[in-house]
């Protein structure tokens, strides 16, 4: 079948193609009724951008990609998403580049839809969210030569740069604090074990527990949900050696737990001490208010917008590590009953 051009685009607006060409590529030159009624005939007949012609006009798209392996509900109660969305677009907006952003189910549609926009030219780079330990996106983003910056620390099988924070660190000042308050029972609720972070903040608990002497870590791992991280609260505190202390991957499980030590009678943190994930601000919405492991997850959204700006622009940008999350105390932790 015959590829669409924009000569034809332009026989059927009754416009040159020097109008057609203004239009497509958002430059001025045509009015707005005119840019739109050629919009609507490119759409019409399918015409899409020649990657080969845009690659020698050396045109770019001023549009980075962020595409989220997770089901599409999670943005809507994941509250560090739309934080680390704010600080991309702070960084962004200010460079009048757009941001395109797209939710998709698993690695496989991910990599479907990085190809597309690839091809297409719809973006000039990407952020890479949720690095798996073992990732299937990784090489393909090395085959494609795109530029990309992971949001992760960086990784052996790959050059790709990174901008993460020291998981590990942060998760041992939590477990310091809670054996300082008198605990010897504490449990971790974490998120998809299949993610590398995921991975890093288990591994840390488990040293920091037996650093402790405190026996064998209490580990649940969850989805990152409300509803996982009530099912794992319940488990926990159904046992006969209950913990007196339970840290969550995000703060949406620390509320669920809220509820769950409510329900069973349990009281916080008079019985039970319970601290959060990210210090957003449900964190202070709750009574009472929840201990939190606090970061500046805004700045982390910035800092990666201007690796992966510079990346685009052919610059070799170091990888960039933030500060470790501190922890923030508040009226959810307090020492375990004598």
């Amino acid at each position: 079948m015959k590829r669409p051009t924009i000569a034809e685009i332009a026989a059927q607006a009754g416009v040159s193609i020097g109008a057609v060409s203004y239009a497509l590529n958002g430059r001025p030159g045509v009015s707005a009724k005119t840019r739109q009624r050629i919009l609507d005939i490119a759409d019409e007949i399918g015409w899409r951008p020649s990657v080969a012609a845009r690659s020698l006009s050396g045109s770019q798209a001023h549009t980075v990609g962020l595409i989220i392996t997770r089901p599409a509900e999670t943005l809507g109660v994941e509250p560090f998403f739309m934080r680390f969305i704010a600080g991309l677009e702070r960084e962004l907006s200010g460079r009048r580049i757009a941001l395109l952003l797209q939710v998709v189910e698993d690695h496989r549609a991910a990599i479907e839809a990085m190809r597309l926009c690839w091809a297409e030219r719809r973006i000039d780079g990407i952020v890479v969210t949720d690095l798996w330990g073992e990732d299937s996106r990784v090489p393909v983003l090395e085959e494609l030569q795109m530029p990309a910056v992971l949001a992760g620390r960086p990784r052996a099988d790959t050059r790709l740069p990174a901008v993460w924070t020291d998981d590990s660190a942060a998760v041992d000042s939590a477990v310091d604090y809670l054996v300082a308050l008198g605990h010897r029972r504490i449990a971790r609720v974490a998120g998809l074990p299949a993610l590398d972070h995921t991975q890093v903040r288990i591994a840390a608990f488990r040293a920091a527990v037996r650093r402790h002497g405190l026996g064998e870590p209490q580990v649940v791992e969850t989805d990152y949900t409300w509803e996982e991280g009530a099912r794992a609260t319940r488990t926990l505190l159904s046992r006969r050696d209950r913990p007196t202390a339970i840290m969550f991957d995000n703060d949406v499980m620390a509320l669920a737990a809220l509820n769950v030590a409510q329900e069973m009678g349990i009281a916080v943190p008079r019985e039970l001490s319970i601290v959060g994930g990210d210090d957003s601000q449900l964190c202070v919405l709750v009574r009472p208010a929840l201990t939190a492991l606090s970061w500046d997850i805004q700045a982390y959204g910035a800092h990666t917008a201007r690796v992966l700006l510079d990346t685009i622009d052919g610059r070799s940008p170091d990888s960039h590590q933030e500060r470790a999350a501190r922890l923030v105390v508040r009226a959810s932790t307090s020492s375990p009953p004598s």
